[in-house]
C-alpha cells in the first residue's frame, strides 16, 4: 500500500510540474499559439473547487480571444483542460493509465510556457495528435491563466479537470454561443 501512495505522490508531483503552465495547440491556450495579454477580449474568472467549477456553463462569441483566469479554491489540484468531449474522454483514459503506472513518455512534450499536446503519443494507443485541446493545472490555493482563442465550434467543447475521478464527480462545464 505505501509504495501505492508513494507510486501516486511522486506521479502527481512529475504530472504537475509537466503541466503546470498551459497546454497549447496553433489557435487554442498560450504559448504556441502566439496569443499575449493584447489579444485578449475579455477576462473569465472561475472558481475551481473540489469536485466542480463555477460558473458551469460559458456563454463565448468565435473568434474572440479570453483570458481564463482559474482559482483553485479547493484542497486538490485540479485541471482546466478545453477540448471536445472525445478529446476530454481520451485525455482521462491517459491520466488514469499515468495514476496506475502506465509509465507513458512525456519527453516530447514542448517545454516553455505552454505544452503542445497535438504530436504527443505515448505509444500505447492514445494518440493525442487529434486532441485539440488546451489547458492549465492549477494547485490548491493558486490561480492559473489560460489565453484562448475560441473556435466556432465552441458549442461543441466543454471543460474539465480529468484528473481520476474528479469529471465523473461533476468536475466540468459547457460553453454557449
Amino acid at each position: 500500500m505505501r509504495n501505492i501512495s508513494l507510486t501516486t505522490s511522486l506521479f502527481a508531483l512529475s504530472l504537475s510540474l509537466i503541466t503546470s503552465a498551459a497546454w497549447a495547440s496553433p489557435g487554442q491556450g498560450s504559448g504556441d499559439n502566439g496569443l499575449t495579454e493584447a489579444d485578449v477580449d475579455r477576462t473569465i474568472s472561475l472558481e475551481a473547487g473540489d469536485m466542480w467549477f463555477d460558473p458551469e456553463e460559458l456563454e463565448l462569441a468565435a473568434g474572440e480571444v479570453v483570458k481564463f483566469e482559474i482559482t483553485n479554491t479547493g484542497n486538490l489540484e485540479h485541471e482546466f483542460v478545453i477540448g471536445s468531449k472525445e478529446a476530454q474522454e481520451e485525455h482521462r483514459k491517459m491520466m488514469l493509465d499515468m495514476a496506475n503506472g502506465g509509465g507513458h513518455d512525456m519527453s516530447n512534450m514542448a517545454h516553455g510556457e505552454g505544452h503542445d499536446m497535438s504530436n504527443m503519443s505515448n505509444g500505447d494507443g492514445h494518440d493525442m495528435a487529434n486532441m485539440s485541446m488546451a489547458g492549465v493545472t492549477i494547485a490548491p490555493g493558486e490561480t492559473g491563466t489560460l489565453l484562448w482563442s475560441v473556435p466556432d465550434n465552441v458549442n461543441e467543447l466543454e471543460y474539465a479537470c480529468n484528473i481520476p475521478g474528479h469529471y465523473e464527480s461533476g468536475m466540468y462545464g459547457n460553453f454557449s454561443l
